[in-house]
């Protein structure tokens, strides 16, 4: 068998000791193309294997349903304080903070923790939420200076967290919006805020100024997942679009029952979203009213669950209904998403989305206490 071989090989012109290269070679390459094969989903999961064992040990101390509702049963403010400082993911900021910083102060560090342990590839995305408190101090300054807070008035609306807050925390004794503005400048706000300023200027409305934060900041979270090439990537930039387009709902909606028309409100909102693109938001905006503007959604992903908060609208006459079907339905499609990649980016996003959920709702709970004889089955209805 052997001569015969080497019989077949001569006739084409390749000696024996090529021909055993060639094998070798063709092992080789085999090889390889099984161990890519093999540890490939290796190489995926591993970089998770860190962030989704730090994010389950938080998710197991997540607040559950009856807790909830025992907050929610408290007879004031002082009684959901005493309770959550019982509880140990809370005590601490409790501790230092009065109750409504602490919930943002929380929030904040978890948004910090996540986008510190998260893969490189998906933490610019991270990393842009965790500004988010950089944004809502930002704006928080602007408006006391605009009503004419004193310092302390002022101090008392920002969160000490982010990473401008050093930079911030002495703007409180700043004497005007102009002079906030010039002190921000080398940040990544200075150029948005000085677009907006003429125009806050003539129309002496901080809306002016809070909405280009509120749009530069969206449009750059859509922005760090643009164009996704792998699984996780995938499922975090629907994550983050669906979230976009739910808060450009929330605003139509508010705009259609105050009578805005779309170029009413065009300046102050991303035009541009993950599924609605500006033709559509345009058409949106041509709705005579809120119902007819559910209407005009069919076709989208967004309009059966609207359909169904539609009914409970027409006999409330409640956008509510509206903000709380959209974060409904954000926190079922997190859900979703998250069990798509179980070892993977799936973990991360579920248990931020819950935490969300779980200081938006112990907030709603804080709000309602400070006012007298709130009803709790009030309460409870707009927890998500």
């Amino acid at each position: 068998m052997a001569d015969e071989i080497t019989a077949l090989l001569e006739t084409v012109g390749i000696t024996p000791e090529t021909f055993i290269v060639f094998v070798v070679i063709a092992l080789v390459v085999v090889g390889a193309v099984v161990v890519v094969v093999t540890t490939r989903p290796i190489l995926d999961i591993y970089p998770y294997l860190n962030p989704n064992a730090k994010v389950r040990a938080r998710k197991g101390r997540l607040l559950t349903e009856k807790q909830l509702s025992e907050i929610a049963d408290a007879k004031d403010i002082g009684e959901v304080e005493n309770y959550l400082s019982g509880i140990p993911d809370y005590a601490p900021y409790l501790e230092k903070y009065p109750l409504d910083t602490a919930l943002e102060v929380n929030l904040a560090d978890n948004y910090n923790m996540i986008s510190r342990v998260v893969p490189e590839k998906v933490q610019s995305s991270f990393k842009l939420m965790s500004k988010k408190v950089d944004i809502t101090n930002i704006k928080s300054l602007i408006s006391a200076k605009d009503v004419g807070y004193n310092v302390q008035q002022t101090k008392d609306l920002l969160i000490p967290s982010g990473s401008l807050y050093d930079l911030l925390e002495p703007l409180t004794e700043a004497d005007s919006v102009s002079d906030i503005l010039t002190a921000l400048d080398g940040t990544e706000y200075a150029s948005i805020l000085e677009d907006a300023l003429p125009r806050y200027e003539e129309s002496q409305m901080v809306l002016e100024l809070e909405s280009a934060l509120d749009k530069y900041y969206l449009e750059s979270l859509l922005n760090s997942t643009e164009v996704p090439a792998e699984e996780n990537s995938q499922i975090l930039y629907s994550y983050i679009g669906i979230g976009i387009d739910l808060s450009i709902l929330k605003t139509f909606v508010r705009a259609k029952q105050d009578g805005l028309t779309y170029n009413n409100i065009s300046p102050y909102i991303l035009t541009d979203g993950y599924q609605l693109r500006e033709w559509k938001l345009k058409d949106l905006m041509e709705a005579n009213d809120v119902s007819s503007f559910v209407t005009y959604l069919e076709g989208t992903k967004y309009s059966e669950f609207l359909s169904d908060a539609l009914t409970e609208y027409e006999k409330t006459g409640s956008v509510t209904l509206f903000e709380k079907a959209l974060d409904l339905h954000l926190a079922e499609s997190a859900k979703s998403l998250s069990i798509k990649k179980p070892i993977g980016i799936g973990p991360i996003i579920g248990y931020l989305n819950k935490k969300e959920t779980e200081i938006r709702n112990l907030k709603i709970i804080a709000r309602a206490k400070k006012e007298t004889n709130y009803p709790v089955s009030k309460i409870m209805e707009l927890l998500v």
